[in-house]
């Protein structure tokens, strides 16, 4: 059985043999991780949320502690280290890393980005934490850090969307985390009877239905805007597009949000012919209204309402790329307040989220189904661009799409990779590009042992100071172990191609001395 690239059993071994038993891992796949507990002797911790988001941030507090009493709490070894690990060793663990530097060790946020990037990929490559939403989160980590670490959650009502520069065929809809954060679920999808046109002419009705979240008639687009709104547009293929309506998007029903983390999801598209639409724009950002409304700087009584606003080119685009396609809108802006569980004549208040300190037990969330993982190529649900089918009913394109022209399963998780640096341990380089590239053999229990004790191993070699440290899993944990068989197997190679020649200058050698006596 093989988890990432690299199988597990190896990885086992890898870890062993470099760290004895003072390594334990913390995954952040809701995907699943591809392997029961078991099989690294249960020293694992789950934080599972989907790939390409930030984690729900009442994860935050649970991960960094627990993260800080393996490291450094008062049953701690010499030379212990965290590994994390999600799918490609950048989002989701590059914000735990990141995070953990900040939080436990007061690093800054631009050192602490610099060292990841700087530790995990090619020179050249861009950041290794790069996704516009993640950034968002670990700018409020440092903001809780430096706030006594209270964070309050509370359940958040979305009231309006204000859009600035809305093109034709948008669809708009507010997202939430269910399931611990294990799950994205769709609050709501606004169709056109929601939305109050500001500026402008309705959107062509012979394009998909136009959706969208609205603020309220106070915070209405001002001239800045409107002049914006309609001035010419470049397009990703070069030519104009004229700027869109100024809407505002105001639902029927109230939309409530089980938590402080709010997604809006944008995907514009066109309808073609045979039940077919093609998908030309897809865009989301993530916010989280406790910092919106600054509560750490207010002693965790954030504001009760507020408006988030961001600019179409500041979201995250597909599968954490910047790539969106074409525009979808100039900016928009999100009216939400805080719901008083009291004024519904519920019992329920807003729950502190603490740090738990040494010695406190920490919680774990529960881990996605690992055997998922091994289907992921087959079920994954990606939104991208493209033709896609649609729905008889609503009219709005499925997510399980046609992938793009020229992609594939195998692509798109190479596309995970690029730029991602393949080191050992200790943050040094030694695997080719080549080897990266090629991927590495498959090992599997059944073949040759590396030859790597299991568990009684030389002791590990800790820091210089005697601290503990972070390893990232990805590629780069294996590496040094399959190199050193490759290199065994090509010297073994080498020596019998030698004596091979050997024996054959040697045959020839003889051959011409029995000529020359017969003569």
């Amino acid at each position: 059985m093989r988890a990432y690239r690299n199988p597990t059993d190896a990885l086992v071994k890898f870890l062993d043999y470099k760290h004895n038993d003072h390594w334990a891992i913390w995954e952040f796949r809701a995907e699943g991780t591809g392997y029961p507990d078991s099989e690294v002797y249960g020293r694992i911790r789950h934080y599972p949320w989907p790939d390409h988001h930030p984690p729900p941030f009442a994860l935050i507090p649970s991960i960094m502690a627990s993260m800080r009493d393996w490291l450094k709490g008062p049953d701690t070894k010499p030379g212990r280290v965290v590994v994390v690990h999600c799918k490609a060793g950048k989002g989701r663990s590059g914000t735990a890393a990141v995070s953990y530097l900040i939080s436990e060790e007061g690093w800054t946020v631009e050192d602490a980005l610099f060292r990841f990037t700087a530790r995990r990929m090619r020179s050249g490559f861009g950041a290794g934490v790069s996704i516009p939403s993640q950034l968002r989160w670990i700018r409020y980590v440092d903001r809780w850090t430096k706030h006594q670490k209270l964070y309050v959650e509370r359940k958040i009502e979305i009231v309006e969307i204000h859009i600035w520069g809305l093109r034709d065929g948008v669809k708009v809809a507010i997202e939430g985390y269910i399931d611990q954060g294990r799950t994205i679920k769709n609050i709501h999808t606004f169709d056109r009877h929601e939305r109050i046109i500001v500026e402008g002419q309705d959107p062509d009705p012979s394009s998909a239905i136009s959706v969208t979240t609205s603020p309220s008639s106070s915070s209405l687009p001002n001239s800045e805007a409107r002049s914006q709104s309609s001035a010419p547009q470049r397009t990703s293929s070069g030519g104009l597009e004229t700027g869109g309506n100024a809407v505002i998007f105001r639902p029927t029903q109230p939309i409530i949000l089980p938590s402080n983390d709010v997604s809006v999801d944008l995907e514009r598209r066109n309808k073609a012919a045979y039940g077919w639409t093609m998908v030309t724009s897809v865009a989301h950002v993530w916010f989280n209204a406790f910092f919106e409304g600054y509560g750490p700087e207010n002693h965790g009584e954030a504001a009760a309402d507020g408006v988030f606003e961001i600019a179409w080119d500041a979201m995250d685009g597909i599968k954490g790329s910047a790539r969106k396609g074409t525009r979808a809108l100039d900016r928009l802006g999100v009216v939400w307040r805080a719901v008083d569980s009291r004024n519904e004549g519920k019992p329920e208040l807003p729950q502190i989220i603490t740090e738990p300190k040494e010695g406190e037990p920490v919680p774990q969330m529960k881990a996605a189904d690992w055997k998922s993982a091994q289907h992921s190529n087959l079920v994954a649900i990606t939104k991208d661009l493209g033709l896609r089918t649609e729905s008889p009913v609503s009219g709005v394109s499925k997510a399980s799409s046609l992938r793009s022209s020229g992609s594939s399963p195998q692509q798109s998780e190479e596309d995970h990779l690029v730029g991602v640096k393949v080191h050992g341990p200790s943050g040094e380089e030694h695997v080719s590009h080549e080897l990266a590239g090629a991927g590495l053999p498959n090992i599997t229990a059944s073949e040759p042992d590396l030859g790597m004790p299991k568990v009684r191993s030389p002791a590990p070699v800790s820091q210089a100071d005697g601290s503990n440290k972070i390893e990232d899993l990805g590629l780069g944990s294996i590496p040094s172990a399959v190199r050193d068989m490759q290199k065994s197997r090509a010297d073994d190679e080498s020596d019998s191609r030698a004596e091979k020649d050997i024996k054959t200058s040697k045959e020839n050698v003889r051959g011409q001395v029995l000529k020359k006596d017969q003569r």
